[in-house]
């Protein structure tokens, strides 16, 4: 029997699923494994490029894009906190951008002034803050209303950083629902493996139909390879590969 908003399959499992303070870190180094090839997380807030998928610059601890609004919602976030800081004279080129790939008004100097402010505790606090707000908090407690363990909070929210929490058919929202038509939640009565099965199906197909995400190792060597071990709280050790590159947290 499942008890209501908490999945009885996930053995082992922390009360607090993926907000736990540890499971959150390893979260972040999972991420990064797949968005910076390095388990280091916090060694990213001063990470930005344009990896050519169409989305402008990406930056920081999730990858927040100059094209998709989150850059846009992070820079006002820190701007309301530190006014004048370095990052802010950009932010009409970063409102003018938004929803393209585009660098008009950013270049040259706006990768510079991402990593000035990287040095900024305050632009870290503010890094982490969006990111909660925008991606690990709605995930997390979308997970936990359809009644899925830690390893079910964490795809979750890997779909959420990299898709967008969108509605459509390649974003989290359209993907949970195209995996909703090929299983059912724990919470409407379904199993969790299957279910989690049917959710990283659809997000295969959703990654396919982008060319920067056509590698879907991010999946099938990592996050599928936790499901088909039966890991659903996620605990370590884990053995995972992404992009052909190995890793291991014990």
């Amino acid at each position: 029997m499942v008890t209501a908003g908490w999945p009885s399959a996930e053995a082992g499992a922390s009360p607090r699923g993926l907000d736990d303070p540890a499971k959150k870190d390893l979260a972040m180094r999972l991420v990064s494994s797949a968005e910076n090839s390095s388990l280091d997380w916090e060694a990213q807030y001063g990470y930005i490029e344009d990896i050519g998928d169409g989305r402008g610059y990406t930056g920081g601890i999730i990858g927040f894009c100059s094209g998709t609004s989150d850059m846009l919602a992070l820079v006002e976030l820190y701007t309301a906190r530190v006014p004048g800081n370095v990052l802010a004279g950009y932010l009409p080129a970063l409102r003018a951008v938004d929803g393209s790939g585009s660098h008009t008004g950013l270049d040259p100097g706006f990768p510079a002034a991402w990593r000035t402010a990287a040095e900024s505790s305050a632009f870290r606090r503010a890094q982490r803050d969006e990111r909660d707000r925008g991606y690990f908090d709605p995930a997390v407690t979308r997970a936990k209303q359809d009644c899925l363990g830690t390893l079910g909070q964490f795809v979750y929210y890997d779909a959420m950083v990299m898709h967008g929490p969108g509605t459509d058919a390649v974003s989290f929202g359209g993907i949970r629902e195209r995996a909703r038509q090929h299983a059912a939640t724990p919470a409407d009565g379904g199993a969790e493996t299957m279910y989690l099965n049917a959710f990283l199906d659809a997000r295969v197909r959703a990654m396919k139909q982008e060319a920067a995400h056509s590698d879907v190792s991010r999946v099938e060597t990592a996050q599928r390879v936790f499901l088909r071990e039966g890991n659903l709280g996620l605990a370590t050790p884990l053995r995972w590969k992404v992009y052909g590159d190995s890793y291991e947290i014990g």
